[in-house]
This record gives structure tokens, C-alpha cells and sequence, in this order.
């Protein structure tokens, strides 16, 4: 499967931030040599920014091998990228580099965790992130949330309609579903609600999905048997989210539900551990 890359210009930003006026430290003690260095795995974990790192020290013309790609299933201990090159440039990348392998493939090993349990109760349900990544952040977050698995939902406010309850404390749900229909057909409009009443008007108004916000699996259960009743259920993608975690992921799986967002993919990131070794040439 293919993944948008992280534009090389977002990634070399990263670098001068962490060196705005060089690495001082490399540059006063180290002589002008090259060396070989590989990033090692430290634990069991699902594989997301190689591409994107490899990209980065090859911009400052560090040769790079690897084996491996993301997506894959790695062990600990496992050497994922072998470098070789300028030592000043290694260690100017290196710390930038493995923040980010290490952020987004902690995000890809807990989406792919949390889509195998999804998956397992409910195959035809399909995690699913969302917005809440730090600023410049987005870009990374979101693809290895899609290299663990999970759809990526919205990249940005520009891609599709989702009205929320701040829209609807100024409009009424189905008003707001037919204006964002009669200004163009060529956004999905996705509505959220937290009643069955709210749901029904945004199936009823033309809504493609059904966002159901901070209810409990019962209430969601009744709000699907109304769809039912009426009608409405095929024609509705029916989309969960609130605070759902992977201690109560399993029984909003069990519900029937075709999406589960879950923002802890990416406000609540646990780093995976990779280091970097340096090897004297021989």
C-alpha cells in the first residue's frame, strides 16, 4: 500500500529546529570522518518512518540500506536502517530522526493493536484517527496511523463536512446538512449526534455519516434498530467516538458500528525505543 510522503521540506525543518546554528558539539570535537551507524529496534513493535527518515539523511547525503519497510512487524533488537557517511551529518540527523521513527511507530503499534481487536469482534469496523495531533505534527500521525491500519479520517477542515455540536448550537442539524449539500456535491457531509432524535433528523436531512458522540453501547444499540426500523441503516455510515480506550474498545466494537475514532491514537502517544549505534570503519 502506498502512504503520502512527509514533504522534505516539512523534515528538514525538523533538523533546524534542533540545530538552528549547527551541532555544535560534533563540530568542535569530532574531525571530519566517515563512519557507519545503524537505528536498532529496542521492542516488538509495527514499523512507521523509515521511508521518511531514510529520505532525511540521504538529504544530507548519508547513504542508507535497509531491509525492512513500513507496515512491518519488527523484533526487538532488530537493526531497521544501516547508515553510512559523514559522521557530523549522522549525528546532526540523529536525534531528529529518531524522535520521529520512534513517535509514529508507537502510533502505528497501538493502531494496528487496536484494529486487530476491532477486527476480531467486527470485521466489516475500521478504526479510525482523528485531528487531535500536536501542530506540524498531522502529516506524521496521520500516515502511521494508516501504516497500523486505521483509516485516516479527515486530514484537515478543508477535506470534508462534519457538523458538530458547535454548529449545531447555531443551526439545526438537518438545516445545517442541507446547506453544506446545496453548496457542492463533491464532499462528504458527516454529522454529528448525541441522541437518537439528532440521529434520525441527520439520516433523514442526507447525512452520509453518523457521527454517535459520547453514548453508551446501548444507546447506540437503540439508535441502530431505529435506523432499521426506518429504513435508514444502509444508507448511513455510522461512525463512534467519546472517550472510547482499549478497556471498553471491545464492547463499541461489538455494537455493530462501521468506524470507531479514537483520539488516543495521537494525543496520547507511547514512543517506540530505537537507538542508533555508531560502527568505526574498518
Amino acid at each position: 500500500m502506498m502512504y503520502p510522503d512527509i514533504p522534505l521540506g516539512h523534515l528538514i525543518s525538523f533538523v533546524e529546529e534542533d540545530a538552528p546554528f549547527g551541532d555544535i558539539t560534533s563540530e568542535y570535537v569530532l574531525e571530519k570522518q566517515t563512519c557507519n551507524a545503524e537505528i536498532i529496534a529496542k521492542e516488538d513493535l509495527i514499523l512507521a518512518g523509515l521511508s521518511d527518515i531514510s529520505r532525511l539523511f540521504e538529504h544530507y547525503g548519508v547513504v542508507t540500506s535497509s531491509q525492512n519497510q513500513d507496515g512491518d512487524r519488527i523484533k526487538a533488537d532488530t537493526s531497521i536502517l544501516f547508515l553510512h557517511g559523514d559522521a557530523h551529518a549522522i549525528l546532526l540527523v540523529e536525534r531528529t530522526a529518531l524522535n520521529l521513527i520512534g513517535r509514529m511507530s508507537g502510533i502505528a503499534t497501538q493502531a494496528r493493536r487496536m484494529q486487530e481487536r476491532v477486527s476480531s469482534i467486527n470485521p466489516d469496523c475500521r478504526i479510525t484517527a482523528t485531528r487531535k495531533t500536536a501542530p506540524g505534527l498531522r502529516l506524521p500521525d496521520k500516515k502511521a496511523a494508516m501504516i497500523g491500519g486505521a483509516d485516516p479520517h479527515r486530514f484537515s477542515l478543508s477535506d470534508a463536512v462534519l457538523i458538530k455540536d458547535t454548529h449545531r448550537m447555531l443551526v439545526p442539524i438537518g438545516e445545517a446538512i442541507r446547506r453544506a449539500r446545496s453548496a457542492g456535491a463533491y464532499h462528504i457531509i458527516e454529522a454529528e449526534a448525541e441522541s437518537a432524535e439528532e440521529a434520525m433528523e441527520a439520516a433523514r436531512a442526507g447525512a452520509d455519516i453518523i457521527l454517535l458522540d459520547n453514548m453508551t453501547p446501548g444507546q447506540i444499540t437503540v439508535v441502530l434498530d431505529l435506523l432499521r426500523t426506518n429504513g435508514l441503516r444502509d444508507q448511513v455510515l455510522i461512525e463512534l467516538s467519546g472517550g472510547i480506550n482499549p478497556d471498553t474498545i471491545d464492547e463499541y466494537a461489538a455494537v455493530g458500528a462501521d468506524r470507531i475514532s479514537l483520539g488516543m491514537l495521537t494525543h496520547t502517544v507511547r514512543n517506540a525505543d530505537f537507538s542508533l549505534e555508531v560502527r568505526l570503519e574498518q
